[in-house]
């Protein structure tokens, strides 16, 4: 039978297909080129070269006299202060702020009311004027006593004698941080998906369960990162505690400051260099926990630095094995 005119033409007659392909395969890919980003990394690498360089060099930095004074007791008594008084202003901050998160999402429009009242309140009033309030604060009420309002009291206190330094910055810490700790406790519950509330409804939960177990764990995932910045924030703010004559790590540099006068900048770089380590460590233990509750929300869980690091060794292996095949 002949075949028709434009008949396809035999394997015999076919041009080779392929060959374009295997041209395009050997030729090797050149990378997009960024002359701009190649110029911004000059001028970076420039400015970052001009500033250790002027650190290491300027003779104003005493760097003998850092060395000396970065693991000198008093400096490590200070420090401990500030890590005591950092925790324990943190757990009951979170705490407050859990509560007072709670209150403003309640259906009593008292409980609304009041919560909104303390955050409002303690968001305007400087974090400076609540412990030097505090601190007088026995020049305004003697005694504190429990009892019936506008009736007889059943327990009193003397204030002098429960308000100690630690006590105080404490107290002051923790009172304004429970204020910013409600709006990203509440923030977090608010990002929960609304169906999460309605499953956990039909399934006949009581509310307390579903807080605890479905509502919270989920909400912790938004609430980790902005409360790890206010813990960030508390750090630093615990170097006001010095003006309550607490000697925390900023208390004492500053006591050692004026001891001392030659001293002042090797002094305050130590204080830079410890909190740098502070917030570094917070920063750290936030991947992990950050990392921990992504669990079931992504795919894959984000690389460790020590994964980074093991992938990227085995990219420059393998980018070095392809050049010397070249």
């Amino acid at each position: 039978m002949s075949e028709p005119p434009g008949a396809a033409l035999s394997l015999a007659e076919a041009p080779p297909t392929d060959t374009p392909s295997r041209n395009l395969s050997a030729q090797r890919v050149q990378p997009l080129r960024r002359p701009g980003r190649w110029i911004v990394t000059a001028v970076v690498l420039v400015l970052v070269a001009q500033i250790l360089h002027g650190l290491v060099t300027n003779p104003f930095y005493q760097w003998d006299r850092f060395r000396y004074w970065f693991l000198r007791p008093t400096v490590l008594d200070g420090l401990l202060v500030t890590l005591e008084v950092a925790a324990l202003s943190a757990v009951l901050g979170l705490a407050g702020g859990i509560v007072l998160a709670l209150g403003r999402l309640s259906g009593s429009p008292v409980l609304r009311a009041v919560s909104w009242t303390y955050t409002w309140l303690f968001r305007s009033v400087p974090l400076i004027v609540v412990l030097i309030f505090l601190y007088n604060f026995s020049a305004l009420y003697k005694t504190l006593s429990l009892g019936v309002p506008f009736g007889p009291a059943f327990v009193s206190f003397d204030e002098s004698k429960l308000a100690t330094d630690m006590a105080i910055a404490v107290v002051g810490l923790s009172l304004n941080e429970a204020a910013y700790a409600a709006e990203v406790v509440r923030g977090g519950l608010l990002s929960v998906d609304q169906g999460q509330h309605e499953a956990a409804s039909a399934l006949g939960l009581p509310n307390g369960y579903q807080f605890r177990r479905i509502v919270f764990p989920q909400a912790l995932r938004s609430i980790t990162p902005n409360y790890v910045n206010q813990l960030i924030g508390l750090i630093k703010s615990t170097s006001l505690v010095f003006y309550v004559s607490l000697l925390d790590l900023f208390g004492s540099v500053q006591a050692m400051g004026n001891t001392y006068p030659g001293d002042i900048v090797p002094l305050l770089l130590v204080a830079t260099v410890w909190y740098l380590i502070l917030t570094s460590a917070v920063s750290v233990v936030q991947f992990y926990v950050e990392r921990y509750y992504a669990r079931g929300a992504t795919r894959t869980l984000p690389p460790t630095p020590l994964q980074k690091a093991r992938a990227g060794l085995a990219d420059l292996r393998a980018r070095l094995r392809r050049e010397a095949a070249v």
